[in-house]
């Protein structure tokens, strides 16, 4: 019997791949092209949408190629994506209107200050924000001349990049999402999974731009546009589909993706809990007509960025990966603790005005003993974001899975163990936001039969206990909560 495989997609901030897995959920194939970023203005980040349906096209033929198969071998094809990115093209002509506006833009903060917190997170689970697609999308609306007059024509449409990527895959007969990436527009109510009409009406949006919202997992159409006849099952914001990828289907399955920064979601089961901790209420996945499964998220704006800064900006290492060597020289931190609040911190803290600070600076300090506080911010973050976790949900942490770049380094994953205190766990496939959408592509056509079926595929590469003595641990978390309020001090002083 011929092999037949699955095909994901991720569309990410920086770069597009594509990768062919097997039944096994093992990698086959991969092709990547990285797209340039724009910044035409402080505060703006824009990207070339047409330049990223191009990039598709190329990277599936070239998977495709590598592998040595055709279109009849892809039982399916899932799709993961950046997710509060948006996209207003041209009905007719499939043409942008505009560059797509990216999820780290902040030229609508007048917009989103405008707006009824409580109002709109009552509704959403998410606070207002300029991470969010809404009001980017009343941004092009207000700005761009002529566009809302079409918009209410129903001559323009709006869409995150998978609603992008499935119109132009289908050749414009399907402009849908997913219930992940609806979550995060900032116009979907949270419950209904619909939607709300009184937040489109507030951003003034015409109802008639935004697109149909479907599960996670089902059949949306063929990719006739490149592989005729393959059907496309599958669309996951990239953060939900690492959570699938690591087959965290039960609640208090929590994984942290750790890249420039870092993203934790929990699973909390068919109910949505509203957060009292600084965290986000979002949909964690849902697969065909089955109950929605629900997530609680906080964000870590400065994980790998740091060590990056250290290599680039104090020029202490020549490569990444010299950080753990570097933090291994030494036994501990030395007293000194960093807090790379670069541009603010994030969840639970969501202090824009906050700066960063090195504190327990000593005559005695060495730059191991920096590359040590590093690698140690990104664990005590973590472990704020847990507490929040463990809080808003009454569901204790048991184990921590993580994927992302920044788990090659062992030291760093031990050191995330002990602050912890839980086992952190690495799964041998590290291509979890792919493998997530591919998962869920497999099951809504029958390639995989159900979630026990993924969780047979999933195989630890690391392991890591805590090896902290409880009482060091209370200790060094006090010592890193008083350093956190250093930071947050610049924003009750106003300074920028």
């Amino acid at each position: 019997m011929t092999e037949r495989y699955i095909l994901a997609i991720d569309q990410g901030t920086t770069s597009t791949r594509c990768i062919l897995f097997d039944r096994r959920a093992t990698v086959v194939s991969v092709a990547r092209a990285e797209h340039p970023q724009s910044y035409p203005k402080p505060g703006w980040v824009e990207h070339d949408a047409a330049r990223i349906w191009r990039d598709t096209q190329k990277l599936i033929k070239r998977v495709m190629a590598s592998a040595g198969i055709g279109a009849a071998q892809v039982a399916a094809i899932g799709i993961a994506n950046q997710r509060e990115t948006a996209v207003v093209w041209d009905r007719k002509t499939g043409v942008p209107v505009a560059p797509a506006i990216v999820w780290q833009d902040t030229r609508t903060s007048a917009l989103v200050s405008a707006l009824d917190a409580d109002f709109v997170r009552d509704r959403t689970g998410l606070p207002p924000a300029t991470y969010f697609s809404a009001p980017k999308v009343q941004w092009l609306l207000d700005h761009t001349p002529g566009l809302r007059a079409r918009a209410e024509k129903g001559e323009v449409l709006f869409g995150t990049m998978d609603s992008w990527l499935i119109w132009n895959l289908t050749g414009g007969k399907h402009h849908l999402t997913d219930v992940t990436n609806a979550s995060r527009t900032m116009l979907m109510d949270l419950t209904t999974l619909r939607w709300d009409a009184s937040l489109v009406d507030v951003c003034t949006i015409p109802q008639a731009m935004l697109p149909e919202i479907r599960s996670s997992s089902e059949v949306y159409g063929a990719a006739d546009s490149v592989l005729p006849g393959v059907p496309i099952a599958a669309a996951m914001g990239d953060q939900q589909a690492a959570l699938f990828g690591q087959a965290c289907f039960a609640p208090g399955d929590v994984k942290c993706t750790y890249g420039t920064g870092g993203f934790l979601l929990m699973n909390t089961g068919s109910t949505p809990v509203r957060s009292t901790h600084g965290l986000l209420a979002t949909v964690g996945y849902r697969i065909g007509n089955e109950p929605v499964a629900y997530a609680l998220e906080g964000s870590i704006a400065i994980a790998g960025s740091l060590v990056q800064w250290v290599r680039d900006g104090l020029e202490l290492i020549g490569t990444a990966s010299e950080i753990e060597t570097l933090a291994g020289t030494v036994a501990d931190n030395g007293g000194c603790y960093i807090v790379p609040a670069f541009s603010g911190l994030f969840a639970p803290h969501w202090q824009s005005e906050a700066r960063g600070v090195i504190v327990g600076l000593t005559s005695y300090i060495t730059k191991g003993h920096l590359a040590r506080a590093v690698l140690e911010a990104t664990g005590w973050q973590t472990r704020e974001v847990v507490d929040a976790m463990n809080a808003d949900s009454g569901l204790a942490l048991t184990t921590l899975n993580v994927d992302g770049g920044m788990t090659s380094d062992n030291l760093l994953m031990q050191i995330v163990a002990d602050v912890l205190d839980v086992p952190v766990v690495r799964p041998m496939v590290a291509e979890t936001v792919s493998l997530g959408a591919a998962y869920a592509a497999g099951l809504a056509v029958g390639y995989w039969s159900d979630l026990q079926d993924l969780r047979n595929n999933r195989h630890r590469a690391g392991r890591w206990l805590s090896a902290m003595d409880a009482g060091r641990r209370a200790a060094e978390y006090q010592r890193w909560r008083r350093a956190v309020d250093c930071a947050v001090l610049f924003a009750d002083q106003g300074q920028t």
